[in-house]
């Protein structure tokens, strides 16, 4: 017998699946695409689960799209260097990890995929309105209410959660799906 705990969890997780109009997957796709073909920069961010998870999408994107030859998505998970990201917390602030970031890292035309369960934290809001001021296409997975996110994104994904484990499941959910749709296309070689 399935453990009532298990039965509440997949409960919300499917209803969150199939109320969702997964239409909104196209853009994305086809920005990743387009990114991985005109070799443009692609910037991953997020908080807690979510950071780890922009870490772990980083690596499907530059490796999993197209283990054979070696030639994924230039990809970025601004998260991921402990170095950068306590250094800026200290001596900017924790708001601004991700926007000083893409200031020294990001292009004209490259792509920022934030992940977030609120779309309300400070640093990612930040990164989105730097994204726009740097003339980066955005997209943001999000849940909740989608937060402040919501609106700054130009291509949100949004999953109407009051679960955050759920939400940054269909986080995972997402870019696995994708991942698995350019595994070996390779737009780029």
């Amino acid at each position: 017998m399935t453990p009532d705990f298990v039965c509440k969890y997949l409960t919300r997780f499917n209803a969150a699946i199939h109320a969702h109009d997964w239409s909104d997957l196209l853009p994305l796709v086809d920005a990743l695409e387009a990114c991985w073909r005109d070799d443009r920069q692609l910037f991953l961010c997020g908080n807690g689960g979510s950071a780890a998870n922009a870490v772990h999408l980083a690596n499907d994107f530059l490796y999993g799209i197209d283990k054979p030859a070696g030639h994924g998505l230039r990809v970025t998970a601004l998260p991921a260097n402990t170095a950068i990201i306590t250094c800026l917390a200290n001596d900017v602030a924790y708001a601004e990890v991700y926007a000083q970031q893409l200031t020294a890292l990001a292009r004209r035309g490259d792509l920022l995929v934030v992940l977030s369960g609120s779309g309300n934290s400070p640093n990612i809001v930040r990164a989105l309105e730097k994204g726009r001021e740097l003339g980066l296409m955005s997209f943001a997975i999000l849940g909740f209410t989608g937060g402040r996110c919501l609106q700054l994104a130009d291509h949100p994904i949004y999953f109407p959660v009051n679960d955050m484990q759920v939400a940054e499941d269909l986080q995972m959910m997402v870019g696995h799906m994708i991942m698995q749709h350019l595994c070996g296309k390779r737009v780029g070689a």
